[in-house]
């Protein structure tokens, strides 16, 4: 993605997930728990065997003060402190299966997720990426898909036995002693008011905080896919300060998260042990005059911590859950957002056998109502035609052909293959038929077999070397020292650009598709790479129906037809020597000596049409 639309995505107040309640969160990420209804049985089961051990510590402790060192019993002195040890022991074992089944659980969930998000992503029309910055994408799929299934997880099982454990000891107390209990929870108010408090501000900090680390990220994407013009223009001291101040935003964005915290979390603290101390000084007095013992104390005490250290656990899940909020908005913003049409395969007509006729019929498209980019575009060509587009920087040339493979939708008109009207036709079965060779190809970070075999995954090896043979590329990939099981890089950066372009058209070859989109990849290579790659482009184009975004008169002259565009709209159309004899836009255009580039010669045509 280009820096703008990284700065742009990352800035924009539009682009923010849209705010959805904590509770809607969690309804609909307990979507992905139900899969998995065992491990979710067991993780709690687990928890709560361990919490009905740990219960037993302070039935055994009062026995062991009152009846073993106070009586001075010494013969039950070992037995109650193995039966001490044992429940100890048996709550860690619970506890360690808690902990594996709990652990997988998470995993499966998680994957589950992050395949469901990118599986949606993968489905989302092109005009979604193209105003999403890819380090925030990235930052959704990997770290928010991971805090929204924490609250699922963690909060199932922590949240189901605090509140089983709250509910229990809350009976202990009660039943031991019922007026000690009322004394033990009266800082109650003050907890749920301040988680009340806590509930209600959190939600925006830690959105801010998420959204400083998408833009962080995205940055850093961004810089390190364009680590090369860094260098080149020497702006390693600007690129470090704009990083600087985006990491400064997420640090002041998590400072801002932790100082509240910090506030809450002692706070609610003080109010727990406000409970204990309080429950120790009319304790205390009880035990000084007679009516309780010293043993019943320190058991109503063990019980009391029991009930106070699943409220702390409920306050840390409390803050768990507002920071997955922010990222499950982030996350169900890729979710909730509308596919291409007829993205499911089981949708549609099914384009098969295709002769490759495509047909424009009055074509327009617009991004938004003030900014047509086509007007009125109309043109057939018949099978195996080759069409030549030709026009200044901006006429509409690749909006033009990308209507084709309908990574964008046209607003007007009607486009056809073989008569098929192709808004109307499942996308798979659409690209299908369609090969695209780029100006900047892209080759995947892996190997020339994997980037030449994404052409058609199922091809054999035989079919992989004619292809890559075909494409002039196979020589040189034999010589390299893993052939082809060389890999490439990031964007093929181990390979020239006359050698992507090539294995790019090895891989268009494998495809086999009778339709092709050319933008012709000539410009920035030698005369001898040129020459190699015009000879592949000839045999991909032969016996297929072209579309050709040419930058070189030369390449231009055998189409069947020339399309000149200007301003979005067919200014002229025939073949070179048709337009030569009309002597209009393009004869000018052809008249220009010493002109290379297409581009350069409308940009001549203008200065020399402009008024003095």
């Amino acid at each position: 993605m280009s820096r703008h639309h990284a700065v742009a995505a990352s800035s924009d107040p539009t682009l923010s997930a849209k705010s959805r309640s904590t509770w809607e969160i969690i309804r609909r990420v307990a979507v992905y728990l139900r899969p998995y209804p065992w491990m979710m049985l067991g993780t709690v089961s687990c928890a709560i065997l361990s919490l009905l051990f740990q219960f037993s510590y302070p039935r055994l402790t009062q026995f062991i003060v009152d009846d073993v060192i106070g009586k001075r019993q010494m013969e039950k002195l070992s037995w109650a402190m193995l039966a001490l040890i044992g429940a100890f022991l048996l709550r860690e074992v619970f506890n360690s299966l808690r902990i594996r089944i709990n652990n997988t659980f998470e995993q499966n969930v998680i994957f589950d997720m992050r395949r469901a998000v990118y599986a949606k992503l993968q489905r989302l029309p092109v005009n979604y990426f193209d105003q999403r910055a890819s380090g925030d994408l990235m930052t959704r799929v990997i770290e928010d898909v991971n805090s929204v299934e924490r609250v699922l997880i963690d909060g199932t099982e922590q949240g189901t036995v605090a509140l089983l454990s709250i509910v229990g000891v809350l009976g202990v107390l009660f039943y031991v002693n019922a007026r000690l209990a009322l004394v033990a929870l009266t800082p109650v108010p003050l907890l749920a008011g301040g988680a009340l408090w806590y509930t209600l501000t959190a939600h925006r900090r830690y959105r801010a905080q998420r959204e400083a680390a998408s833009a962080m990220n995205a940055l850093l994407m961004d810089n390190l896919q364009g680590v090369r013009q860094i260098k080149s223009f020497g702006r390693e001291p600007h690129e470090d300060e704009r990083f600087a101040q985006r990491a400064d935003d997420l640090r002041e964005g998590t400072l801002g998260v932790m100082r509240v915290w910090a506030m809450y979390s002692p706070a609610m603290g003080f109010a727990g042990t406000l409970g204990v101390g309080l429950v120790l000084w009319v304790g205390g007095q009880h035990v000084l005059v007679g009516p309780m013992t010293v043993g019943e104390l320190v058991s109503f005490v063990l019980y009391l911590t029991l009930f106070y250290e699943p409220v702390t656990r409920l306050h840390g899940l409390n803050q768990m859950l507002q920071a997955a909020r922010a990222a499950g908005e982030r996350v169900f913003d890729i979710l909730d957002t509308e596919v291409e049409r007829a993205n499911d395969h089981r949708r549609g007509e099914k384009l098969t056998s295709v002769r490759g006729e495509v047909d424009y019929q009055e074509v327009g498209f617009a991004y938004n109502v003030e900014r047509a980019v086509l007007k009125n575009i109309s043109l057939r060509a018949r099978p195996g035609e080759m069409i030549a587009l030709v026009g200044p920087t901006g006429a509409g040339k690749s909006t033009l052909v990308n209507l084709l493979p309908a990574f964008y939708e046209a607003t007007s008109g009607q486009i056809t293959i073989d008569g098929h009207d192709i808004s109307r036709v499942s996308l798979d079965s659409l690209r299908a038929q369609i090969s695209i060779v780029s100006q900047e190809p892209f080759l995947f970070n892996g190997t020339i077999r994997e980037n030449i075999l994404y052409g058609r995954l199922e091809a054999t090896e035989e079919e992989l070397i004619a292809a890559a043979r075909a494409a002039n590329c196979h020589e040189f990939i034999s010589h390299l020292p893993e052939g082809y099981d060389s890999r490439v890089g990031e964007r093929g950066v181990k390979l020239s650009v006359g050698e992507k372009q090539r294995v790019s058209i090895a891989r268009a070859l494998l495809k086999n598709a009778p339709v092709l989109i050319l933008d012709e990849a000539t410009a920035s290579v030698d005369t001898a790479t040129e020459r190699l790659i015009q000879e592949a482009l000839e045999r991909l184009m032969t016996g297929r129906t072209s579309f050709v975004i040419a930058h070189r008169l030369s390449t231009i002259r055998r189409a069947n037809q020339i399309l000149v565009l200007r301003r979005g709209e067919i200014v002229e159309r025939g073949t070179h020597e048709e337009l030569l004899a009309r002597d209009g836009l393009y004869a000018k255009l052809a008249r220009i000596q010493n002109t290379t580039f297409i581009e350069e010669g409308f940009e001549k045509l203008s200065v020399a049409e402009s008024p003095a």
